[in-house]
């Protein structure tokens, strides 16, 4: 008896699922007509020689609709062209459709082969993440580097690294390694940010706001000049470094590296002077606040 039960429960289970297939499979092939969403007239009764001809089609798109080949099926139907779409972000970067575009697994390949020896096993999880990171930041076709993020970068490697315990050698080693593998030379991004540093280390936070906000007698300062792209290009890409170089200068400043402190200056320094949400700036900050 409970052989017989069970065998009918499941026949009832797999009669369900088959219909349920059925009736996805039919409203698919009527969304698929003309006249499924938007019709031009009200309906007309049909001879039975059109509903037979109806009948064909659906079943016709049904059995495409099961078919493993239906995104294809869709991609023609639809004629779409990658980077051609009539939109602003597809007429500036659509040129980069179909661009050879490198892996982490080759970033990481050439970050091992150019460090040369075996990261210790305690930080080998961080500077997998951090290899990770930081090149898939930097192939994104909206990334733009400047000396506020190479601040963020070099602050973030000095914090992290700081205690490696294979000395100040195997640290540097580490440093040249991550930033070849991602396609930067460490002279070039140590100098900006080295740049900014000394720029902003005798400011006031007040001086900082003002070049933030462009204001003419802090046009020409370097901080004026990172600050344009995000007020202006609605594509500008934020990443963790930008924020982290923002926490850093906030340092230089005086601001109180607390959470209670450095979340309001944020929130300020994003949204009032730059024009972006601040939200995840301020994770960024939590990360390096909880590190510190």
């Amino acid at each position: 008896t409970t052989t017989t039960t069970t065998t009918t429960t499941t026949t009832r289970t797999t009669m369900t699922v088959l219909s349920s297939i059925r009736t996805m499979a039919a409203l698919v092939a009527c969304a698929g007509t003309t006249h499924a969403f938007a019709p031009n007239s009200m309906p007309q009764p049909q001879s039975s020689s059109s509903s037979s001809s109806m009948a064909s089609s659906s079943s016709a798109l049904a059995s495409s609709f099961l078919s493993p080949d239906i995104g294809q099926e869709i991609r023609q139907e639809a004629k779409y062209q990658p980077g051609q779409a009539d939109t602003d972000f597809a007429r500036r970067f659509g040129h980069l459709a179909g661009a050879k575009v490198r892996t982490v697994g080759e970033a990481f390949a050439q970050f091992t082969q150019e460090l040369g020896y075996t990261v210790n096993p305690l930080y080998k999880n961080m500077i997998t993440d951090l290899v990770g990171t930081t090149h898939l930041i930097t192939v994104n076709a909206r990334f733009q580097r400047d000396s506020l993020w190479c601040l963020g970068l070099v602050t973030t490697l000095d914090l992290l690294l700081k205690n490696y315990p294979e000395g100040d050698e195997m640290r540097e080693a580490i440093v040249q390694a991550l930033l070849t593998s991602t396609g930067m030379n460490v002279k070039d991004v140590r100098a900006e940010a080295a740049a900014l540093e000394f720029w902003a280390k005798d400011k006031t936070r007040a001086d900082i706001e003002a070049a933030l906000v462009g204001e003419q007698d802090n046009a020409s300062s370097p901080l004026s000049k990172i600050a344009q792209p995000p007020k202006s290009d609605d594509y500008w890409m934020y990443s963790r470094y930008f924020g982290i170089g923002l926490l850093k200068v906030m340092d230089l400043v005086g601001v109180e590296m607390d959470k209670d402190e450095v979340y309001p200056v944020m929130e300020d320094w994003m949204s009032n002077k730059l024009g972006k949400s601040h939200l995840t700036a301020c994770v960024s900050a939590s990360e390096k606040l909880f590190v510190c």
